[in-house]
């Protein structure tokens, strides 16, 4: 079961490159940095202090936070303030949240930030429109989510740029789940991290979403994202974790859903 979790922990939280490092970038891309990077929302903090790193290394041209409210928003808020009790953050979106979070903590901003998404499908759609509006190069695009969900971020985007723009992909943060002394818990501390149920929630509902069938977000479903190839190990370890986590796969909470 150990196991099934961190196959589809890995392959669910794409990263690309080893760490965010300009010369790694140059070595597989021929970039030494990004036109933009971009921190979604959805992410655990563990996003936030990724993404205040990358601006002090200076991994990109333009940054950008996407996020309104969703169904993690909630938690979000009720972390940063708890650890930064001088942010009020009700009412806020996420965008917003981790703007405060950064300018508090690290003393750093995102350039732009988009308040309005509600799902990882107009996260997309409205990133690509403020970069219209804005008239911002993006040639190469770093995406930054909750490993959970980050390759369903970038099947999302594929679906609008095809290959006309080089996607990086760099997780939030890298989970392994082992036995704890009082069940399952990570072999490494990571900030803001879900409970270990709500991680496990979350990556198995991911796997119904990137199957490109009549039930999935692919071309064959509901068209909400590009096709995604879901290796035979993972869709092994998916079945194998419904034996034992069937009831926790995460239903699209209508409340959330694009107009």
């Amino acid at each position: 079961m150990i196991e099934a979790i961190n196959t589809l922990g890995r392959f669910c939280g794409r990263r690309d490159v080893e760490e965010l490092d300009s010369a790694l970038l140059y070595q597989k891309y021929g970039i030494g940095k990004a036109d933009v990077m971009v921190l979604f929302g959805g992410s655990v903090l563990a996003g936030g202090d990724l993404f205040a790193k990358a601006i002090r290394d200076e991994i990109a041209k333009t940054y950008i936070i996407v996020g309104g409210a969703g169904h993690t928003t909630e938690t979000l808020r009720q972390q940063v303030n708890r650890e930064c009790p001088s942010i009020e953050t009700a009412g806020l979106s996420e965008a917003e949240v981790f703007q405060r979070y950064l300018q508090e903590v690290y003393g750093c901003r995102a350039d732009y930030l988009e308040t309005k998404s509600t799902n990882c499908g107009n996260n997309i759609t409205n990133l690509l429109a403020l970069l219209r509006e804005h008239h911002i190069r993006c040639d190469s695009i770093i995406l930054c989510q909750d490993a959970a969900m980050q390759a369903r971020m970038d099947a999302g985007l594929r679906k609008y740029t095809g290959d006309s723009v080089k996607i990086i992909n760099y997780a939030s943060y890298a989970a392994t789940v082992c036995e704890g002394e009082s069940g399952l818990s990570y072999e490494e501390e990571i900030h803001g991290m879900w409970d270990v149920d709500r991680y496990i929630n979350l990556l198995m509902g991911e796997i119904p979403r990137l199957t490109d069938d009549v039930n999935g977000y692919g071309p064959a479903g509901k068209q909400f994202i590009a096709h995604v190839d879901i290796p035979v190990n993972v869709k092994l370890s998916f079945e194998l974790l419904k034996t034992g986590f069937g009831k926790q796969i995460r239903e699209a909470n209508p409340m959330f859903a694009s107009c």
